[in-house]
């Protein structure tokens, strides 16, 4: 707790723990309250419990934001150093979203989109892709370069096989799920989430730019390169959905998944059907990232020894714990 304040040099334990929370739900604040909250529960799994991540733990993954954490976990990141990327690029984040809104006038977000029949979920993606005018379902921003970058949507996450989630102008975004009721033949449920920047869109160049920057600095902290590689266990990326094959390859992705999708899905089905995890735990705040997992490869009892957790808080670790060893038992079994 003392390193967290010392790092980011004000007390955002104090935030954390008292509020108010629109102080907490700040993009500056959040950000690292999220990611120091997911390391803390992990320290405290590993001291107090004796979990040794080397000896259980195959490989780590994280959603956007979860993604520093997950290195952190891995062995490749530093805390104090993911702390400090974090903070500076909620920072820059803000920055950039509070300018363009001031300047164009507009008000920005991010939408999940949820296809009630899983059979269509690719044609609705394609179609959100035409509507946006990318130059091909791989792409990742739009096309129309001489559009302002606070204009434009992008699809930020696919999550699975049901939801998406849009990211840029609301305007927009709710053109977009009109044009696909009238068009397109979808009616995907829709609701706006609690984000207060674009994230994943062009608008985050800028945030790209200063990850960039940074990653190529020595710590500031130890004066070392930030990023050690290879780590303790293979580390999923957002962006390529597979384990970062290099230390120039994980600076590269960890800058660029600022503004480019999040291929959440891809990354659960390629350890899911190729490497053949059947354990997952999630560490840190809500079971959003749980509970994503568990619609695509079954909550509990899908396989034997088998299962899907979340820790969000000390006071759960006890049972999960307990989850996993009973399953490892019966796996081997």
């Amino acid at each position: 707790m003392e390193e967290i304040d010392s790092v980011l040099a004000f007390p955002l334990s104090r935030v954390i723990a008292e509020g108010p929370n629109a102080a907490l739900t700040a993009t500056g604040n959040a950000q690292p309250a999220i990611m120091a909250t997911s390391i803390l529960i992990l320290r405290i799994l590993e001291r107090e419990f004796g979990f040794a991540l080397a000896d259980r733990v195959d490989f780590t993954l994280g959603h956007s934001l979860g993604e520093f954490a997950a290195l952190v976990a891995g062995g490749y990141l530093q805390f104090a150093d993911a702390l400090y990327l974090v903070q500076r690029r909620a920072e820059v984040m803000a920055k950039v979203t509070k300018d363009a809104c001031e300047e164009w006038g507009g008000e920005v977000g991010m939408v999940a989109l949820i296809c009630e029949n899983e059979a269509h979920m690719s044609q609705m993606v394609e179609h959100v892709y035409d509507f946006i005018h990318l130059s091909s379902p791989g792409a990742k921003h739009d096309s129309a370069e001489d559009s302002p970058a606070v204009e434009k949507v992008t699809i930020a996450n696919i999550n699975s096989k049901n939801q998406i989630v849009l990211s840029g102008s609301l305007e927009r975004i709710n053109t977009l799920i009109k044009h696909l009721r009238s068009f397109g033949g979808h009616d995907p449920r829709h609701h706006r989430l609690k984000a207060d920047s674009p994230f994943h869109t062009p608008l985050m160049k800028p945030a790209q730019e200063a990850m960039t920057r940074m990653l190529a600095a020595p710590s500031p902290f130890t004066g070392n390169d930030m990023i050690t590689f290879p780590g303790l266990m293979p580390c999923i990326s957002n962006v390529s959905a597979h384990p970062m094959k290099s230390k120039v390859q994980l600076k590269d992705h960890l800058a660029r998944q600022c503004v480019e999708t999040v291929y959440w899905l891809d990354s659960i089905r390629y350890l899911d059907r190729e490497q053949k995890v059947r354990r997952w735990l999630g560490i840190g705040p809500g079971y959003v990232g749980r509970n994503l997992v568990g619609k695509e490869v079954g909550m509990k009892g899908a396989v034997k020894g088998g299962g899907v957790w979340g820790i969000t808080s000390p006071k759960e670790i006890e049972a999960v714990v307990r989850a996993l060893d009973e399953t490892e038992q019966a796996d081997e079994d």
